[in-house]
């Protein structure tokens, strides 16, 4: 059978790190929209001096690009969310052939992943990817969960990528502006966690 150009698979690069070049690809749908390389890589700009050694978790995962980008560049650990299970099995298969120590590929919602209480055994999350549907107004409501089951590591970076003009300044009683910008259509945005080191002990 041809394939279309909508159920061709699609391709991107590691942009930075260990696998810098390295290049995977992706299955096509329409909730599967990776960060373009020009946004990508001035957010991780923004967060080079907080990537290695982070525990990242890339909630609504889709291509895995902003995990893996992170464990290229350092991250000790990553967690991958997300409902699709093809872009799971490629995201786990890149793990397996790349060796990324530390990589966890979980198939679940990410509200009902949130909706737990994070383990005593497992470390808070230094570095959180927000990237959901653009229609689906996902943002606030994944935030409190990050907060109300301490997911948050004290001084934590939460990324969010949405539609231009539609995050609110205030997504939370911790999380606070730190980097933003547009490209286009799109407004990414990086917040931080603003809590005394105490309240995690």
């Amino acid at each position: 059978m041809v394939k279309t150009a909508e159920s061709r698979p699609h391709e991107l690069r590691i942009i930075a790190g260990q696998w810098r070049g390295r290049r995977w690809r992706f299955p096509c749908g329409p909730d599967i929209r990776p960060t373009p390389n020009r946004i990508r890589e001035t957010l991780f700009n923004w967060l080079a001096p907080s990537i290695r050694g982070a525990h990242v978790l890339d909630l609504f995962a889709g291509s895995g690009a902003l995990g893996l980008e992170s464990l290229s560049r350092g991250a000790i650990g990553a967690v991958f969310i997300d409902t699709d299970q093809r872009s799971l099995s490629a995201i786990r298969k890149n793990c397996t052939q790349w060796g990324a120590v530390g990589s966890q590929v979980l198939r679940s919602d990410a509200l009902t992943y949130l909706a737990q209480t994070r383990p005593s055994s497992q470390a808070a999350f230094d570095i959180i990817f927000i990237d959901p549907p653009f229609d689906a107004g996902l943002w606030q409501p994944v935030c409190a969960r990050l907060e109300a089951g301490r997911w948050l590591a004290p001084e934590a970076f939460v990324y969010i990528e949405a539609p231009a003009g539609q995050v609110p300044e205030r997504l939370s009683s911790e999380l606070q502006p730190w980097r933003t910008s547009t490209a286009g259509a799109v407004g990414y945005h990086l917040l931080r966690r603003e809590c005394a080191r105490s309240d995690e002990i």
